[in-house]
C-alpha cells in the first residue's frame, strides 16, 4: 500500500486485499523446511507451508555436535542505504496469489520452485527477503510461529539454532532466531540470522509468511526491509483453475 506506517501500528482492516477463493480452506498447519541459497551457496532452514487440512509429526533429525561457527565480516547491511519499490508477482499453491510488495528496488526478484514463493535478493547474494502466499487461510499468526517453533526443535543440533526473540502483536508474528547451516551446504559454518513473519489479512488469519535472512550484523536493516515489506504487502487471489 502507498501509505506505510510503524509495525506496531500496521494491519488495520485493509491491508490485505483478498479476492476469489482466499479465505477459504485451511492453512496447514505443518510446516517443512526449505532449501535456500545463502552465503557462498549454502542452504538455510527457511520454513513454507504445507499440505493443508494436515498435521504430520515432524521427523527427527540425526543429531550430531555442535559446529565450529564462522562469521563473515562483510560490512553491514545498512537501512539508510536502501530505496524501496513496490514489486508484484504472482506465486501459486492451493490457490493462485498476485502479491504487490515494497522491497528494496535493486535486489533481484527469483522465483521459487515449488512456486509457493518469491524471493528478492541483493548483489551480494548474502541477504534476501523471501514472501509466501498461495495457501488457504485459516489459522491465526500466533499458530503459525508456535508450529515453526516445534519444527525448529527438531533440526539437528549441529546446525545450532539459537531462538532469539519471538513477538505476537496485533495482527502479525515475529520470530528471529540464528542458525548454522548443515556441514554439506555449508564447509564454512558461517552463522545465519533469520527473522521470520507471519502478517495477517483483516479475518485475523495468517495471509502472508516472510522472512528475511542475512548476516547477525545486518539485523537492524534487515527488520527494516522485513517491516517496509509487512506494512505494503498485499495478496489478491485466483483460483488455479481461473
Amino acid at each position: 500500500m502507498a501509505k506505510t506506517v510503524s509495525r506496531r501500528a500496521m494491519l488495520g482492516a485493509g491491508l490485505l486485499t483478498l479476492a476469489g477463493v482466499g479465505g477459504a480452506g485451511g492453512y496447514g498447519a505443518g510446516l517443512f523446511l526449505t532449501k535456500e541459497p545463502s552465503l557462498a551457496g549454502t542452504a538455510a532452514p527457511l520454513a513454507v507451508g504445507s499440505t493443508p487440512g494436515t498435521r504430520p509429526t515432524p521427523t527427527p533429525t540425526p543429531t550430531g555436535p555442535p559446529r565450529k561457527v564462522t562469521y563473515d565480516k562483510s560490512p553491514a547491511l545498512e537501512a539508510d542505504d536502501l530505496n524501496y519499490a513496490t514489486r508484484i508477482f504472482t506465486v501459486t499453491d492451493m490457490v493462485r496469489s498476485r502479491i504487490s510488495v515494497r522491497v528494496p528496488s535493486d535486489w533481484t526478484y527469483t522465483k521459487q520452485n515449488p512456486p509457493k514463493s518469491g524471493r528478492f535478493t541483493d548483489r551480494t547474494k548474502k541477504r534476501w527477503i523471501r514472501v509466501e502466499a498461495g495457501f488457504t487461510i485459516s489459522r491465526p499468526p500466533a499458530d503459525s510461529l508456535a508450529a515453526r517453533l516445534k519444527q525448529l526443535a527438531y533440526i539437528s543440533a549441529s546446525q545450532m539454532v539459537k531462538i532469539l526473540s519471538q513477538e505476537v502483536e496485533a495482527n502479525y508474528a515475529t520470530l528471529t532466531y540464528t542458525y548454522v547451516p548443515d556441514e554439506e551446504l555449508s564447509p564454512e559454518g558461517v552463522l545465519r540470522y533469520v527473522v521470520v513473519r507471519w502478517v495477517a489479512d483483516d479475518s485475523g488469519n495468517c495471509a502472508v509468511e516472510m522472512s528475511a535472512t542475512g548476516l547477525p550484523q545486518d539485523k537492524d536493516a534487515l527488520l527494516e526491509v522485513l517491516d517496509h515489506a509487512a506494512d505494503s504487502v498485499e495478496r489478491r487471489d485466483t483460483p488455479l483453475s481461473g
